[in-house]
């Protein structure tokens, strides 16, 4: 694991603040047409490494969690200045992926002028679009999460830049 060219790679966070630099080096990599899916217990870090990722695509405003919106969309621009959308959504609070059609899931789950960043995605199993940067919070001791970046597929579009995500962050483990 971690290893040059490996379809996975794993960081330890300390704080929020480091949550929230991993987060910023996944946004400033980020491409329009990314999904990136965040798996984690409750209070894992899930909005804050959210947070981070909107900070690296050029998000201005406040980013919060859309519990109870299920999606929000922010303006935003690429590392290259191009302007896209960072589609935020959450959700926890649907029963299962049948909840989904109300919200528009096939435009976020493939976005075409912008990042889907997915809070929850469990509750979309069977519904998640083929290619997608997992991304899981774990407890790695008192205070401590590690933060492990899976590409999905294992050779998809995120394979080829989890190498320059652990440079950019990193702390590897």
């Amino acid at each position: 694991m971690g290893h040059p060219g490996a379809p996975e790679t794993s960081v330890v966070s300390d704080s929020p603040r480091r949550t929230r630099e991993i987060g910023e080096a996944i946004g400033r990599l980020a491409r329009v047409g990314d999904v990136v899916l965040l798996d984690g217990d409750l209070g894992a870090g899930k909005t804050t490494l959210a947070q981070g990722i909107a900070a690296g695509l050029g998000v201005a405003e406040a980013v919060q969690s859309p519990t109870f919106t299920l999606a929000n969309e922010h303006e935003g621009r690429s590392a290259a200045g191009v302007p896209l959308r960072l589609y935020h959504i959450d959700l926890y609070r649907l029963a299962g992926p049948e909840d989904l059609d109300g919200i528009g899931w096939d435009e976020y789950a493939m976005p075409a002028d912008g990042v889907t960043v997915v809070e929850w995605p469990e509750r979309a199993v069977g519904l998640l679009p083929d290619a997608y940067l997992l991304v899981r919070l774990e407890p790695a001791g008192p205070d401590r999460r590690r933060v492990t970046l899976i590409s999905v597929p294992l050779d998809g579009p995120f394979a080829g830049r989890l190498d320059a995500v652990r440079d950019a962050i990193g702390n590897q483990t």
